[in-house]
């Protein structure tokens, strides 16, 4: 409500008011419809709440309500004021109206020279609508009265102080507030009255208003008024904050464009350049030194020219100038001399990596094509393996063999495609893609490129940026790859790009099209002893701050880390142990405990524990109906036991254990085949009738899935049915057909060296898969006996007789 509004209405012309009101009471009463006791004529109010006991002026306009007022005046009635739901209607119904309103005493009707009524009301209490009486020319309503409720007790109390507290802050907040309205506010001690008053008062939205006065309930509407007024105390506090940093930042913008005028006219009367000139130059210095294409010349020197005839202060200039960085920063013509001497390289990858004969092999390969055909489309490399087999330290080895920097980026949850192709200039903060911003930072066009973690990018709304990648690694259009900030084309093709995975399945098939993938399968007991000999104790110890003087370690500590603390197929966690160990005695020499330490078996456990890894062969195959498979997982191979038992039933296959459908499927194929052959085993066919079978793969919080566990099944079922138990030494891989035929499976070599470090010493392979044999390396091979199989029946001369 406006108090100066308010001010001149009641100072208005009292003869004209006592007029109107006089007028009108005085004429005929007869000639009007009647309204009843209990009923209001209603007049409906265009974003106007009035609250009970605060004065408001109305301007009336509609014909409808100027009738019904006037009615209202003749009939010495109050009326009852109720808001429109919507300010677009020219003749609200009653559906249109909301059902809680303000019944208000007419203090003051008065209309003016002009033809407009202006009336002067007083709220008296809240009713609600029970519902609206027809016939009448206008809106009258049946109603049911408000009365506010008992509201003395301390947390009222409480609440109004507060209110009183946060309407102060407000009235501060907003400059001058009246006179008027603050002693209003202060003087005021009826609850409702008060959170009606601010309401009036403070409160600015129409919608809000309505909220409190449909809230009978005191202490609720204290509490909505306390959460409209700290929200209106938090707006204008950022209100008062903008205002002062516009105008500041005003005033500092108008001092500096007279300097900056008075500036230039120093610089005309001494016949200097513009201050802006030298940087210009500079920047024209830098793009014909960075030897660009014709096409990005053309370009810069395009923004170049626009730059130029720009004021320095300008929002666009910082955007421009930023742009020509980066264009006069990237390395066109750099390159890396790269002269690739193949006998060095052999002998770095040597020092760096050990075993991986045939991963160093192909790299040699590579690196040979690469230096008899420099400017040839090599194929993009793709090292696939577990983690900790070491793909990222082969990249920087191929770097340090070619003489090339080395760049990586980390792909893993990658969502927006603009992180590969960069963002528009059009965008706030926009920046080159990832591979513009890593080939600046190699400071060469031709340096190797580590795109890792490729099988963890993610498509999002923003974007696939595994299709981004496509065009990067495609020899045949990366030499034009186009990023969305530069605008024009840089050419890709020197750069050897090699990327890493964990797994291939998660890799777009468009996106493995392009690469060729080298499989890094793991590591064998003895390569990861000579691997943490070379590599790992050494770093360690240097990490740890000690010297080989000051501690040591044998190799049957490191066997007995390997082989009861890891099992994993790279040698990160093989590290992670040896650094623990490492620890203890810097601990101790640091404490002046002792000077050097020398680290054997005893004290392993003494430093790391209880073994947290033991053989559960012997102990898993000791009765009847297990059999041991073999696995392959992402982390590289491991065994899995099958287990199976015969309960009474009526021939139902339970199968437990988290398995997928493809395993649920080789269960069941595996009972179909016992079944079908149970005369040549000598089962008797009966039993299947009188049994349930139940097999579990233990670890059912772990979900299994693969087809590769057939024999394995068939054996724990044929074992739990002769009740003749599975020899304990003895592990095995490969899917069968109903026909009993052993079918091919994946991830050989994996799972052979599962099989040597869980202490197997036969595993049973599908003859199919001899071909894999070669893969197997040669310690491997002379540690394990190797038994083909063709059909299924001869996986059973693993049962112990």
């Amino acid at each position: 409500m406006d108090i100066k509004d308010l001010k001149k209405l009641f100072q208005a012309d009292e003869h004209n008011a006592e007029k109107s009101l006089t007028e009108l009471s005085s004429e005929n009463k007869s000639s009007s419809l009647t309204v009843p006791e209990d009923a209001l004529i209603v007049i409906p109010m265009l974003e106007t709440v009035l609250f009970p006991q605060v004065l408001h002026p109305l301007v009336i306009g509609r014909k409808k309500s100027i009738a019904a007022l006037q009615q209202a005046i003749r009939s010495e009635k109050p009326v009852g004021l109720l808001m429109q739901k919507y300010e677009t209607d020219a003749d609200p119904e009653p559906d249109d109206l909301y059902d809680i309103g303000t019944v208000a005493e007419v203090l003051r009707y008065i209309t003016t020279p002009d033809g407009t009524h202006h009336v002067v009301c007083q709220g008296v209490k809240r009713f609600r609508v029970i519902t609206f009486l027809p016939d009448y020319p206008y809106l009258v309503a049946r109603v049911e009265l408000i009365t506010e409720p008992d509201s003395d007790s301390k947390d009222i109390e409480a609440r109004m102080i507060t209110v009183k507290q946060k309407a102060m802050e407000v009235l501060s907040l907003t400059g001058q507030p009246p006179t008027e309205v603050v002693n209003a506010i202060q003087s005021v001690t009826a609850p409702a009255l008060l959170a009606d008053l601010i309401a009036s008062y403070l409160i600015t939205k129409p919608e809000e208003k309505q909220q409190l006065l449909a809230l009978f309930d005191i202490q609720a509407r204290f509490d909505k008024v306390l959460e409209l007024l700290n929200y209106k105390i938090e707006v204008l506090k950022l209100s008062n904050q903008i205002n002062e940093q516009t105008q500041e930042s005003m005033g500092q913008h108008q001092r500096e464009y007279v300097l900056r005028e008075q500036l230039k006219a120093i610089q005309k009367e001494l016949g200097e350049t513009e201050g802006n000139l030298a940087e210009i130059e500079e920047l024209r210095k830098a793009i014909n030194d960075a030897k660009m294409p014709d096409e990005v010349e053309k370009q810069a020197l395009k923004e170049l020219s626009r730059l130029q005839h720009m004021p320095d202060a300008s929002g666009e200039y910082s955007m421009i100038r930023t742009y020509l960085d980066w264009l006069t920063e990237l390395p066109w013509s750099k390159a890396s001399p790269g002269v690739i001497d193949i006998g060095q390289a052999r002998q770095i990858l040597d020092e760096d990596h050990y075993g991986l004969d045939k991963v160093k092999q192909r790299i040699l390969e590579f690196l040979a094509v690469r230096k008899l055909n420099p400017h040839g489309k090599s194929p993009i490399l793709c090292f696939v393996g577990p983690p900790g087999v070491g793909k990222t330290s082969l990249g920087r080895s191929i770097a340090r063999a070619s003489g090339r920097e080395f760049v990586r980026i980390s792909l893993g949850g990658t969502h927006d495609e603009a992180e590969i192709r960069g963002h528009r200039r059009t965008y706030i903060g926009a920046l080159p893609g990832n591979i513009i911003q890593s080939i600046r930072k190699a400071g060469t066009h031709n340096p190797v490129f580590m795109l890792d973690e490729m099988d963890k990018l993610s498509a999002s709304f923003q974007g696939d940026p595994s299709s981004a990648l496509l065009e990067v690694l495609d020899p045949e259009q990366n030499s034009s790859f186009r990023d969305n900030y530069l605008g024009v084309a840089f050419d890709l093709s020197h750069v050897m790009f090699i990327g890493t995975a964990n797994v291939l399945d998660s890799i777009p098939m468009p996106l493995r099209d392009r690469m060729e993938v080298i499989e890094l399968t793991g590591y064998t007991l003895d390569e990861k002893a000579q691997i943490a000999r070379r590599y790992l104790i050494g770093r360690q110890l240097e990490t740890n701050g000690l010297t080989p003087e000051q501690c040591s370690i044998t190799d049957e500590a490191i066997q007995t880390i390997i082989q009861d603390y890891t099992r994993e197929a790279g040698c990160r966690n093989l590290e992670r142990e040896i650094g623990s160990v490492f620890r203890r005695v810097a601990m101790q020499i640091a404490e002046d405990q002792l000077l050097s330490r020398k680290i054997e078996v005893a004290h392993i456990p003494e430093i790391l524990g209880p073994r947290k890894f033991e053989s559960e062969v012997l102990m898993r195959t000791s009765v009847p109906g297990v059999a041991t498979g073999l696995a392959w997982t992402p982390v590289g191979g491991d065994i899995l036991f099958i287990e199976a038992a015969k309960v009474a039933g009526s021939g139902q296959l339970i199968l437990t254990g988290q398995l997928g459908d493809v395993m649920k499927e080789s269960a069941q194929a595996a009972l179909s085949l016992v079944k079908s052959h149970a005369t040549a085993l000598s089962l008797d066919p009966h039993i299947f009738k009188k049994h349930d079978i139940h097999v579990h793969v233990p670890a059912g919080a772990i979900p299994k899935d693969g087809p590769s566990a057939g024999v394995a099944m068939f054996t724990a079922l044929y074992s739990a049915f002769s009740e003749r138990t599975v020899k304990s030494d003895i592990a095995m891989t490969g899917e069968i057909s109903l026909r009993g035929m052993v079918l091919p499976v994946g991830g050989i070599k994996e799972k052979v060296i599962a099989a040597a470090r869980a202490g197997i010493t036969t595993v049973m392979l599908p003859a199919r898969n001899q071909r894999d044999f070669e893969e197997i390396p040669e310690a491997v091979r002379k540690q394990l006996n190797f038994v083909w199989l063709e059909r299924v029946e001869d996986a059973l001369q693993s049962i112990e007789i």
